[in-house]
């Protein structure tokens, strides 16, 4: 586990960004499955904004800048409850010498903030259930790359569940066997930290290439899809 105070931020936004593009068509795939389909682009396009913004920038912290852009500029539902966590954890960090207990504290009132908002809880099938064992990873001492695992694992598991809130609440059945694409998301970003900061320990793919998701997908293949999305972030970095 890290306690390297001098972890470059801009470093993991601009992995978070590159990620998102690799994973843009899997994102959209899914929420096409459980939402209006927009997921990918508004993260994708969020994330590229974030780049540009942190060039001209160089000076501001770089959660800031992400938290002003997603809380500004970015559409959709999932867009300024991203903003709400980026927010948190810029003045985490800016408030700690350290990068683990920034983030542990960044985390914990990011996702209080995103559930005052959304009154989302786990198992809700929402992006909550990335978030909430991430936190309580983060809690027990855990490094970036477990913390990492956990926000999959959680992401993972929400392709069992039936949405009970957002737009995935509308199409029942139709949305089991895909994660929720805004789980997948903020997992990604756990993924991007743990690539910056243990990049020796962070999750990495087991399985080979698989289709895209279908209406009939099972959570393995899901799975499966994550961790070649992973792999392709990986290679192209």
């Amino acid at each position: 586990m890290t306690h390297d105070h001098r972890l470059d931020h801009r470093l993991v936004l601009t992995t978070y960004a590159q990620t998102a593009r690799t994973a843009h068509g899997t994102l959209t795939e899914l929420d096409q499955l459980s939402g209006d389909g927009d997921f990918g682009d508004n993260l994708r396009e969020g994330l590229d904004q974030v780049e540009t913004a942190l060039r001209e920038r160089p000076d501001e912290a770089a959660f800031a800048v992400a938290a002003a852009v997603f809380l500004d500029e970015v559409g959709g539902t999932s867009g300024p409850l991203i903003g709400l966590l980026f927010q948190e954890i810029a003045r985490a960090l800016s408030a700690s010498d350290d990068a683990r207990d920034g983030w542990r504290a960044g985390v914990t009132e990011g996702l209080a903030a995103i559930q005052r908002v959304g009154e989302a809880e786990p198992g809700d099938r929402t992006m909550v259930d990335a978030l909430v064992p991430a936190r309580d990873a983060l809690a027990a001492g855990e490094g970036f790359a477990a913390t990492a695992r956990a926000a999959l694992s959680g992401a993972q598991a929400t392709a069992a569940v039936r949405a009970r809130r957002g737009r995935a609440a509308y199409v029942g059945d139709r949305a089991l066997g895909v994660p929720d694409p805004g789980a997948m998301g903020v997992a990604l970003l756990f993924w991007s930290l743990a690539e910056v900061a243990e990049p020796d320990t962070a999750p990495g793919p087991t399985s080979g290439p698989t289709s895209g998701p279908t209406p009939d997908r099972t959570p393995d293949t899901a799975t499966d899809r994550l961790e070649e999305l992973l792999r392709r972030a990986r290679d192209s970095g």
